[in-house]
């Protein structure tokens, strides 16, 4: 029996089957937007909802950390799943181990430019004079573990590619454990405020990372660490293929800048936790379609690279309707389930829960139609078609919405605010089955 044959990504996959294979990074996902979720909570409950707007006025930056590890993670699992599908293992592991110390390098770079103009960030963001301290302090620490938010994005891709998925998931799920511990350690214990809420995020960060460079340097897979070179074109391929990974990230940053800035006119330091409140709320919403996308774009990878088309077709019908399924059930619980999420977040500040409470009514019809997008964006980046996937993010994470954020509130205050995601992702579900159809016909 040979490698390829060895390999998970080759099993001849059903619906069952295939939804069980991308179960661990579903479930991983839901773990990394609930204990997201868990901080913004601890914030807003022992700290105050002023500290919980400073986070989303430095999201920015994490956007950019995550979308720079995103997009060597996922567009660099594309070339390495390919190549063990096209048979050739040893290149496959000289790609991996240059694209996890290339994330390693980008991060400390991150960590010394980002402290050196801390302060002219965090102004240029936007931030009011009382929202300066809480953002610095969180930022601060956030930056300090660049390499390590880096390091967990890149292996929660690569565990999938390594056929590890299980891994990944316990790894995961430790890594939110330990979140939830720290923060209740950091934050109403040491009384530590949102600093110990960032150092309580960066612990999380270190389980995934120290456990997956032991992993990856045991051996005990068919990918593993091992003598590599500057490789230009792997490097080039991997960005080429993970750009609308990271054309989504720069395209959250921007658009919660806007948000910000939006919401801050309109309704001061309250709109901008309102906002916050919406914006975690949907990565943990959306990260079963996240999750699944993550989950089965290895095994897409690896029939493309074995030219295996008649699995490939069933492997995206299945996804599909997955997709869809979960599109509806997601689109229910947060149209009827807003009010207490609300509650929840806002705590004793009535404004807070009024905002959020009537956006959501408004921002749940966005998950009806985001799901397919983003399946979509990463089947296109599984085919190697960085462009298409690109254009996908860029339209429904950038374009669209910052169109719409521009004009609508004009007209409709908030409620113009609360309309421009779901609009946009309609819009750019529109021309996402154009470009199917029109990658359908090519391909046959």
């Amino acid at each position: 029996m040979t490698e390829t044959q060895r390999n998970p990504l080759s099993d001849n996959f059903n619906a069952l089957s295939l939804i069980r294979f991308a179960f661990p990074s579903m479930v991983m996902m839901l773990f990394m937007g609930l204990y997201t979720i868990v901080d913004t909570v601890f914030i807003a409950r022992f700290v105050n909802t002023d500290a919980l707007s400073s986070i989303n006025i430095v999201c920015p930056v994490i956007n950019m950390i995550v979308g720079l590890g995103t997009m060597l993670g996922t567009g660099g699992s594309a070339i390495v799943a390919k190549k063990m599908g096209s048979g050739k293992p040893g290149e496959a592991r000289s790609s991996f181990t240059l694209i996890i110390v290339t994330g390693i390098v980008t991060g400390l770079v991150i960590t010394v430019a980002g402290l050196i103009f801390i302060d002219r960030i965090i102004w240029s963001l936007g931030a009011s004079e009382i929202l300066f301290p809480y953002c610095k302090d969180y930022l601060m620490i956030q930056l300090l573990f660049a390499a390590g938010n880096m390091m967990q994005v890149l292996y929660q891709n690569l565990f999938v590619t390594a056929g590890k998925p299980d891994l990944g998931l316990v790894l995961s799920v430790l890594a939110g454990l330990a979140n939830i511990v720290f923060d209740y350690i950091f934050i109403p214990v040491m009384q530590m405020g949102i600093k110990g809420a960032a150092l309580g995020t960066a612990m999380g960060y270190m389980i995934p990372t120290i456990a997956g460079t032991i992993f990856f340097f045991t051996g005990r897979s068919e990918l593993h660490f091992c003598k590599t070179r500057m490789d230009a074109a792997v490097l080039a391929k991997s960005c080429s293929n993970g750009a609308s990974e990271m054309v989504s990230q720069l395209a959250a940053a921007v658009t919660t800048f806007l948000f910000n800035g939006t919401m801050m006119k309109l309704s001061g330091e309250d709109g901008v936790a309102a906002i916050t409140v919406m914006i975690y709320s949907q990565f943990l919403l959306t990260a079963l379609y996240i999750g699944f996308s993550m989950g089965i774009a290895p095994v897409i990878s690896y029939n493309y690279g074995s030219k295996n088309t008649k699995q490939l077709k069933k492997i995206v019908r299945i996804g599909f309707s997955f997709i869809l399924a979960v599109s509806l059930c997601v689109f229910l619980f947060s149209f009827f389930a807003g009010e207490n999420i609300a509650r929840i977040f806002a705590g004793d500040n009535k404004n807070v829960f009024q905002i959020t409470k009537a956006g959501f009514t408004i921002f749940a019809f966005g998950f009806l139609f985001s799901g397919c997008n983003i399946f979509s964006s990463a089947l296109f980046t599984a085919l190697s078609n960085g462009k298409v996937s690109a254009m996908i993010s860029f339209l429904r994470t950038f374009g669209f919405i910052m169109a719409f954020l521009l004009i609508l509130p004009k007209f409709f205050g908030v409620t113009g605010v609360w309309l421009a995601v779901p609009l946009a992702e309609a819009l750019t579900l529109t021309l996402t089955v154009c470009f199917l159809f029109g990658h359908g016909k090519t391909a046959s």
